[in-house]
């Protein structure tokens, strides 16, 4: 491990260039970085924590997920360089208007496919939301695994608490561990937040789609859609 992480630390040095910083945390950072022959463009995740999410995704090929190139760990810190997906986020479109339903159930059903290859693997996402997402033409794309984990039925809760206020599910703050289902009740505030601009508990979505987000957002696990399959149907 040692041997790969400073590999590609060198690769990193005299192969490609920085373009910019995109986020900063006490975690690590995300960085636009360029590789100099080619002039093509990447993502470099550096952060302290789980990997193996990173590490599960190297070779899958999905068009609603980025492409992960290469992953090196060297005890909790991790280099990752995958996919720059351009596009704009949900969360800056958000702010020109709200989504139609028929733009809502798009959007919910490719992202339902990411979180299919995400939870076929036994991850869990754990931090969908707005910022998260990026729309590449007629694309929903779901970014971001630094929060995600691969779950653990031996565990009684997660090991570490991550995710966004307001749409991290309940379990995510230590009352149980969280499985497939947290990625479904985020899907729900998501869908909610597109369509009213507010979290459901604060106002419901009207009609058919009110009605599949209230069964996403249901504070019990196990009366929420079991799987995104499921969501996909009632969508």
């Amino acid at each position: 491990m040692i041997d790969i992480y400073n590999w590609l630390l060198e690769v990193l040095k005299e192969e490609y260039e920085d373009v910019c910083i995109l986020k900063e945390s006490p975690r690590g950072s995300v960085r636009l970085i360029r590789h100099r022959e080619s002039g093509r463009r990447f993502i470099l995740r550096q952060f302290t924590g789980s990997g193996e999410v990173y590490r599960r995704l190297l070779g899958i090929s999905c068009s609603n997920l980025p492409a992960v190139y290469e992953h090196a760990q060297l005890g909790d810190e991790n280099l990752v360089i995958e996919e720059f997906i351009d596009g704009d986020t949900l969360d800056f479109l958000l702010r020109g208007g709200l989504m139609s339903p028929k733009q809502t159930r798009e959007i919910t059903s490719q992202l339902c496919r990411a979180l299919w290859v995400l939870h076929s693997m036994a991850a869990v996402h754990r931090d969908i939301k707005p910022d998260n997402v990026i729309i590449r033409g007629s694309e929903a794309v779901l970014i971001d695994f630094d929060a995600a984990r691969v779950h653990k039925p031996e565990h009684e809760a997660d090991t570490q608490v991550l995710g966004t206020t307001g749409f991290a599910a309940p379990e995510q703050y230590g009352l149980s561990q969280s499985d497939t289902r947290a990625d479904i009740y985020s899907l729900g505030v998501l869908m909610n937040v597109m369509l009213t601009g507010q979290h459901p508990s604060k106002k419901l979505a009207e009609g058919r789609l009110g009605r599949v987000i209230e069964h996403c957002t249901r504070v019990n696990p196990q009366k929420r859609y079991k799987t995104v399959l499921r969501l996909m149907a009632a969508l």
